[in-house]
């Protein structure tokens, strides 16, 4: 059952990498990389489901992920970050927002919590 700030349903690597087409190698570098972001839940690394759209990545979740990291959040507070509820964004939380138009706004607030 997820959290308030958990996504709705989560793909672990091997499903990510047969969504993305690509070798589970390549799904770990994006994830070193930070083009992608997972967690741990029940001992299984996963990736929140939504992040992945029409066989690729969110075209703008990179660039958030590393205003995240450079923040000082860990994958965990990342995750809490993208999907705590917000009623002032399209789809109530930064994920749905990032997803349709609203990335710059994502990006603006994910920059400003560096300072």
């Amino acid at each position: 059952m997820p959290g308030p700030a958990d996504p709705a349903a989560w793909l672990t690597l091997p499903d990510v990498a047969e969504r993305l087409d690509l070798p589970i190698s390549k799904v770990h570098q994006m994830i070193r990389d930070r083009e992608l972001i997972s967690v741990r839940r029940d001992g299984v690394r996963r990736v929140p489901a939504d992040l992945i759209a029409n066989q690729t990545v969110l075209k703008h979740l990179p660039g958030v992920l590393n205003l995240l990291v450079d923040a000082g959040y860990d994958d965990e507070e990342a995750i809490g970050w993208l999907y705590a509820p917000d009623p002032t964004l399209p789809g109530g939380n930064a994920a749905a927002a990032l997803a349709g138009d609203q990335a710059r706004e994502i990006k603006r607030r994910a920059q400003a919590l560096g300072f």
